[in-house]
């Protein structure tokens, strides 16, 4: 087991180094220059503008520029907003509770419709449940999010009008930030219905970020229930007369669950690369719309600094499936 965690911390830095490099290039192959996007239409005279790119350090040769911001990394420093001025660690802490709030709830969504799903199409396989529920799946999967997230807009929140269009709270409401979470500040203040305002506010982001990730668990969790519950060992349990409900719930599914939690995990990355799109559309004030607003501003530290702690926060996340895939199946982690 510790070559196994130590052969797998060594890929966790090698991984990181490779995110520091490919998020440097990226961001400086952006066309526009910061310093004047700052100013807009307003525009900077020449000395100004040379004053300030000296002073941000975007003056120097992009490979001076890249092992500078590589050992302030390795110190722990993310640098500060080119805009705001602020740490670029601080804003992203401040702003990462609503994006887990968003990313969890999405996730819930996910398993608990998808796990189910993926249940009921192995057990009734090759029937009209089977077919309708994967049919279900595969156009969940084939939508985009941002084209999904338009739809439902229109549809529960223009033209039911059962739910809000964006923002995370009604403006009637000023909740004080104590987690960040807006579900547990809202209860916490004990404000009447600001708690189902913050809830309302998070049903449609769930629900969009979550449709991609709920079709892959069904999906993955029907290929494993039909695998396993074809082996000899769930025979010998029907054999002995036990319930189907203990069959699949005791001896299938437990043993099915290894691949379905490894895609589990692995559906984080797709959460957080989803929440950018989904927080753009809904207005939702987390990671995702920050790093857009970064983009259009040409940010570079912010941009930088965030795909890194995001980076860092998927392969941690990857990282625990693999060591909790190994606890599980000893084979795994023999075998690495």
């Amino acid at each position: 087991m510790p070559t196994f965690v130590l052969s797998r911390l060594g890929m966790v830095a090698i991984t990181l180094f490779g995110v520091t490099i490919l998020a440097f290039a990226l961001i400086h192959a952006l066309p526009g220059d910061p310093v004047e996007l700052m100013f807009g239409e307003r525009g900077i005279d020449p000395e100004r503008h040379a004053q300030l790119m000296a002073q941000f350090g975007l003056d120097r040769p992009l490979l001076e520029q890249y092992f500078s911001y590589l050992a302030r990394v390795l110190h722990g420093d993310l640098g500060r907003s080119l805009v705001t001025h602020q740490s670029v660690l601080t804003e992203f802490l401040t702003l990462f509770p609503a994006t887990v709030e968003l990313a969890v709830s999405a996730m819930l969504v996910a398993v608990l419709v998808g796990l189910p799903a993926g249940i009921v199409a192995a057990i009734r396989r090759g029937t009209a449940t089977d077919y309708g529920l994967m049919g279900l799946a595969l156009t969940g999967y084939s939508m985009p999010v941002f084209w999904w997230a338009i739809l439902l807009i229109l549809l529960f929140s223009v033209t039911l009008g059962i739910t809000p269009v964006s923002s995370r709270l009604d403006v009637a409401y000023y909740i004080q930030p104590v987690t960040g979470f807006m579900l547990i500040d809202s209860w916490l203040s004990g404000e009447p219905g600001a708690f189902r305002s913050a809830l309302s506010h998070l049903v449609l982001p769930a629900l969009a970020l979550g449709t991609i990730p709920m079709a892959v668990i069904a999906r993955m969790t029907r290929s494993a229930m039909l695998e396993v519950l074809g082996e000899d060992y769930v025979r010998t349990a029907r054999a002995k007369g036990l319930s189907p409900a203990r069959v699949v719930g005791l001896h299938a599914l437990r043993n099915a669950l290894i691949p379905v939690i490894t895609i589990i995990g692995l559906q984080v990355g797709a959460l957080f690369g989803g929440a950018v799109l989904t927080e753009t559309i809904f207005a939702w004030p987390g990671v995702g719309k920050w790093l857009i607003e970064s983009v259009n501003r040409r940010d570079y530290p912010v941009l930088q600094g965030g795909m890194l702690l995001i980076a860092a926060i998927i392969i941690t996340v990857n990282l625990l499936v693999d060591l909790l895939s190994g606890l599980i199946n000893p084979r795994i982690r023999h075998a690495a």
